[in-house]
């Protein structure tokens, strides 16, 4: 992590969720940070190899991805005009906490082939919590997932509250760009072995 300029804030520390699945991909991975704001996942992916663009509509988040290797900041617009990525183009996708229903099926052309959704956002219940409360901004029930599963391999999804960073009601997903033929080759991730206390004859811990 680099230290902030004077009078400006360091980042949030990254999702959990993206960098779960995002610690999978390998270095020179070239990865799409989409509305990435102050560029808490470029920066992570960064460090770990991965050749990230870092989009936003606000040219002032520039400032801070100044000088971080592996990190080209991009300000662009991406809610109207024509789509600004070509098909085909990146091999990992991340989102963070934004949310535009027209643009999510070119969202996922703009992965290749075996590339890697990574999503997380409000859903719907958030209101209690805070905002954003916004229906154009919450997802229904179970919407992350319903959208893409018709155009990728869903491959992990949740839905519900959490407590970290601050308490929200958030969808994550995370899913592959692949056909259903090619599923037998899919390896999934694995992960850390957890511990768990021996239970005695009763089944107690």
């Amino acid at each position: 992590m680099h230290a902030g300029s004077p009078g400006r804030p360091l980042p949030a520390e990254p999702s959990e969720w993206i960098m779960r699945f995002g610690a999978q991909l390998a270095p020179g991975a070239e990865v799409l940070d989409l509305a990435c704001g102050m560029g808490r996942h470029a920066r992570a992916l960064a460090a770990q190899g991965c050749r990230v663009d870092a989009v936003d509509v606000d040219p002032g988040c520039a400032q801070y991805l100044a000088g971080i290797a592996g990190v080209r900041f991009r300000a662009l617009e991406l809610e109207s005009g024509v789509w600004p990525f070509e098909p085909d183009r990146y091999d990992a996708i991340v989102v963070a906490n934004y949310l535009y229903r027209p643009r999510l099926t070119e969202l996922a052309q703009a992965l290749r082939d075996g590339g890697t959704l990574i999503y997380e956002t409000f859903a719907s219940g958030n209101e209690q919590f805070g905002r954003p409360r916004n229906p154009d901004f919450l997802l229904s029930a179970f919407e992350l997932a319903a959208r893409f599963a018709p155009l990728m391999h869903v491959l992990a999804f949740e839905d519900g509250v959490v407590e970290r960073p601050t308490p929200a009601r958030i969808q994550r997903l995370c899913a592959i760009k692949t056909d259903s033929a090619r599923l037998d080759r899919l390896r999934l991730p694995t992960w850390p072995r957890v511990n768990f206390p021996p239970f005695d004859s009763r089944g107690r811990p």
